[in-house]
């Protein structure tokens, strides 16, 4: 039996070690209380900080960036982190941007469905493939930028692939994921995200999204990530508690909300 160790930092940036790795997702380090800009007449106020400051994480493998364009998934202290990351793995735009801080030979732009092995002497590879987001409603991309989600597979995995969805909101192309990918470990990024200037359009999925997304991909393991410490989640830690609590018992038996900070133990 194969297991994971998940620690939520706070935030979407999760630290994920498994089979003698040690991954990260989205570094967001930075200190509560700053405004940032998302573009577009868009902002929002981080409210929380990490649980663990970036200096007590350790030496790490690699980086999984979903998109280096909003400071809620990547931000100034999670960008200092890059150059001594061993790998990073994000956007093909992000590392157009990222390539001067980390250094071609470390980074890796991946558009979805690509896929980039990880190889270590010792450690078996784990094969990381971008998968599809749409962090917005239809037509919204040339605004908010691409966005990827990242299927870890490596040998002895017991349920599947571990998936980290990415910031983006449930349509077809991410429905059609469990079509491709066999999945275990469901680490969704949720929140519903909007803004004042744009209304009722959502950014990001709802815990009701992420139920639906779970009947279609049946996971082993359902981890919550991505919607608490910033204002612009419209649907914070209360909320998404008792979309769970509704749900049907076979699925609450799969949902795992790990207290920030505080590593759980899952079988992968």
């Amino acid at each position: 039996m194969t297991t994971v160790r998940v620690t939520h930092v706070g935030g979407p940036t999760t630290l994920i070690e498994a089979a003698g790795w040690r991954l990260l997702t989205d570094p967001t380090f930075d200190a509560p209380g700053r405004r940032y800009s998302f573009g577009w007449g868009t902002s929002s106020r981080k409210l929380d900080g990490p649980a663990l400051a970036a200096d007590a994480l350790g030496a790490l493998d690699a980086v999984l960036v979903s998109h280096d364009q909003h400071a809620d998934n990547l931000d100034d202290a999670g960008r200092k982190l890059l150059p001594d990351a061993g790998t990073v793995v994000t956007t093909q735009a992000g590392a157009r941007r990222l390539a001067s801080d980390v250094g071609p030979s470390a980074l890796h732009g991946l558009a979805p469905w690509q896929t980039v092995t990880l190889e270590a002497e010792g450690k078996p590879t784990i094969e990381v493939t971008a998968t599809p987001c749409r962090h917005g409603p239809p037509l919204s991309r040339p605004i908010v930028g691409d966005v990827i989600g990242f299927a870890l597979r490596w040998d002895g995995q017991e349920h599947g692939a571990l998936w980290v969805t990415g910031d983006t909101v449930l349509y077809d192309d991410v429905r059609r994921v469990p079509e491709r990918v066999d999945v275990g470990t469901l680490v969704a990024h949720l929140g519903r995200v909007q803004f004042p200037i744009t209304g009722p359009l959502r950014y990001s999925m709802t815990a009701a999204d992420a139920l639906e997304l779970a009947r279609l991909a049946r996971p082993h393991t359902i981890v919550p990530v991505h919607y608490e410490g910033w204002a612009h989640f419209r649907e914070g830690p209360d909320a998404v508690g008792e979309a769970f609590a509704a749900a049907p018992e076979g699925v609450r038996a799969t949902i795992v909300r790990p207290p920030i900070g505080t590593p759980v133990e899952l079988t992968a």
